[in-house]
């Protein structure tokens, strides 16, 4: 395995963020200690995993959702493959929520007892493409393109975080079976946020007053969580990451089709046959533009 990349760490195979990878905890997943009512978080990476985070949040939490605990989403659903915060896990109360952008066979083999339940929320890979791009060129602890077609050719042969995003989507939704799972897709949710919150706490069976239910949605707006200093991660990026400018943002534009602004026609029309080689047959629909229903 080359694991001289100074950005990227290999595991087994996946890509990690070299800054923030520890071996003895990624060593220490796979029989990580799974709670029945435990929930996993599972995205490949800018598909709107601290939108789901802050989501869940406000779902289960009264003190985020009244604003009464001053408890970063950050912490109340961690990331399992890092655990910047140095939480003992084990003493969390239930239930736990965690986030991860781990491929279907590192996460721990405990999820795969049909109990503890994930949530996967995918997006259209043009979007993440440029969400991506900007993303890697802005902070400094990932490895920066000088242009979209440098990034894209990096993105396509998965030498970035979470590897292959059609490798990191086909695995999860071919093993399904072998999880408690529910796939939910970014647009939608920006589409209908009220019934993809409903639809969420259905999988979760968690039920919800009209009135809080008023207030996750409300809180849960993309612009509003922009602004929300539990839900942004302004912090993090502050004091645990560095920037390389200002003109950035943790949450960029969370817009559906703004691939449109940046991909060429030859850069689009190449992406186009890459999918449809790997996708044939892909059951799961994707949204692409705004306007598409």
């Amino acid at each position: 395995i080359d694991n001289n990349n100074s950005y990227l760490y290999n595991f087994k195979g996946h890509y990690l963020q070299r800054q923030f990878a520890k071996i003895e905890i990624l060593e220490a997943i796979e029989d990580f200690e799974i709670r029945d009512d435990d929930v996993f978080i599972i995205t490949y990476p800018k598909s709107g995993t601290i939108w789901t985070q802050q989501i869940l949040s406000l779902i289960y939490f009264e003190g985020h959702r009244n604003r009464t605990e001053n408890i970063t989403t950050a912490l109340r659903a961690p990331f399992v493959e890092y655990n910047n915060h140095n939480l003992d896990h084990s003493k969390r109360p239930s239930p736990r929520f965690f986030t991860s952008h781990l491929q279907y066979n590192l996460v721990p083999k405990g999820l795969k007892n049909q109990k503890a339940k994930v949530l996967y929320v995918y997006r259209n890979p043009k979007d993440i493409l440029v969400s991506f791009f900007y993303f890697t060129n802005w902070l400094a602890i990932l490895e920066p393109s000088d242009t979209l077609d440098h990034f894209m050719e990096k993105f396509l042969d998965g030498k970035v975080e979470a590897n292959c995003w059609f490798d990191h989507k086909r695995g999860w939704y071919e093993h399904r079976n072998d999880f408690n799972i529910m796939f939910m897709c970014y647009e939608d949710m920006k589409k209908n946020l009220r019934s993809s919150v409903l639809k969420i706490c259905d999988f979760l069976a968690k039920s919800l007053s009209e009135e809080d239910l008023d207030s996750v949605v409300r809180q849960a707006e993309f612009q509003n969580m922009k602004c929300d200093p539990l839900a942004n991660y302004k912090d993090i990026i502050k004091h645990k990451v560095g920037i390389r400018n200002d003109e950035g943002n943790f949450l960029h534009k969370g817009t559906i089709g703004d691939w449109k602004h940046h991909l060429t026609v030859a850069q689009n029309e190449r992406f186009d046959r890459i999918f449809k080689r790997n996708m044939r047959d892909f059951p799961l629909k994707f949204i692409w533009d705004i306007n598409e229903e």
